[in-house]
């Protein structure tokens, strides 16, 4: 249930990234589990399925004027996600639903069936300015459930119809189903494709984020999206303090022999329930090394686990932070990443003609 106590014992679940189903900020009560001394054996571990549960939007576009953030609007095809990265900060978004951030935001996945009429519906008004979408700014518009569901593959075909240029984000190698269509859109300069890869240990990759891409499956995509003529870029995010920023360079290098063009890195952020959730994580996983994650996190954080300042919260500040910028800074110089800057054409935007439309006789 989504008001367990953070303080209890966790439990690891098979392929789930969370252990507990930590109450949300916005659960009045909370119980808790006592041992009566009665109990000899241990509870087994319950396996979690996934629930895919249908959500009737009102609108599709999200927009923001965050400074630090390279696009002014955004998709999310999908609420939760069940790629499981126990980083992830959009986590906090589903106790507005009275879920945990926990175990339910992985297993209990909102989608959007009416995403494409409603984003067609938003591109046919008169008040609409073209600027590039991005989908994947909140959760992967690629995890497991869009084979079946194809929100996404429905929100591309929408956009592609209008010239509406899109920017996509994703850790996982399904974007390669829709190869030919983003080709078709990079033609016309209307598709920019980042990956994100945290890390290229699979036995790291596999507690971190237990239901995404391999590492290599990753880099293969990032390999065949670019041979399709699609601008590519890597996100090497989050890098984590003592845990795989160690990885940086390596991660920057593997991504340019792919292919990529442009690069970028994000410092681990905390926000709200993320930060005691990553520490059960860490205390499950890496306990000997929990505490040093932590002090340095907090080094680069003002003395906190999180700080939302738009000018240092993907960065971070303070002397970690300042020597995993200038790695990265030296990193993609001496590999030659983002020396020109990747540009989509809104020029191109269109609406179609509506079925019924009467055509001029003159």
């Amino acid at each position: 249930m989504a008001n367990e106590d953070p303080t209890n014992p966790t439990q690891c679940h098979k392929a789930r990234g969370a252990a507990s189903n930590l109450a949300g900020r916005f659960v009045p009560h909370t119980s808790t589990r006592e041992n009566d001394g009665w109990q000899l054996e241990p509870e087994p571990v319950e396996r979690i399925l996934t629930e895919a549960i249908a959500e009737k939007a009102k609108s599709i576009i999200a927009t923001n004027r965050s400074p630090d953030l390279p696009f002014s609007q955004s998709i999310n095809p999908y609420r939760g996600c069940e790629h499981g990265c126990i980083y992830c900060y959009a986590r906090p978004a589903h106790a507005y639903v009275d879920l945990s951030p926990g175990l339910d935001f992985e297993s209990k996945i909102f989608f959007k069936p009416e995403a494409a009429a409603l984003l067609e519906t938003a591109l046919r008004r008169r008040s609409y300015r073209c600027t590039p979408i991005a989908l994947g700014s909140n959760t992967d518009p690629y995890q497991p459930l869009e084979r079946d569901k194809q929100i996404t593959r429905q929100l591309l075909e929408t956009m592609q119809r209008f010239n509406q240029p899109v920017t996509i984000v994703t850790k996982s190698a399904l974007i390669l189903r829709d190869l030919p269509l983003l080709a078709e859109m990079a033609r016309d300069r209307l598709a920019q494709v980042a990956i994100s890869v945290t890390t290229l240990d699979n036995a790291l990759k596999r507690k971190l984020e237990p239901r995404t891409a391999g590492p290599a499956a990753r880099l293969r995509a990032l390999e065949a999206l670019g041979n399709a003529g699609i601008p590519t870029a890597v996100l090497a995010a989050p890098m984590i303090p003592a845990l795989n920023d160690c990885e940086l360079e390596a991660i920057l290098t593997a991504a340019t022999d792919a292919g990529a063009q442009h690069a970028a890195y994000i410092l681990l952020r905390l926000p709200h329930e993320v930060a005691p959730l990553f520490r059960q994580w860490l205390d499950e996983h890496y306990p000997e090394r929990a505490a040093h994650v932590m002090s340095l996190v907090q080094q680069s954080r003002n003395g906190r686990d999180y700080q939302s300042d738009f000018a240092q919260r993907q960065t971070g500040t303070g002397i970690f932070a300042q020597l995993l910028q200038r790695r990265f800074s030296v990193a993609i110089k001496r590999l030659g990443l983002n020396r020109r800057k990747l540009a989509l054409d809104c020029s191109r935007f269109l609406p179609p003609p509506q079925a019924g439309d009467q055509q001029s006789l003159f």
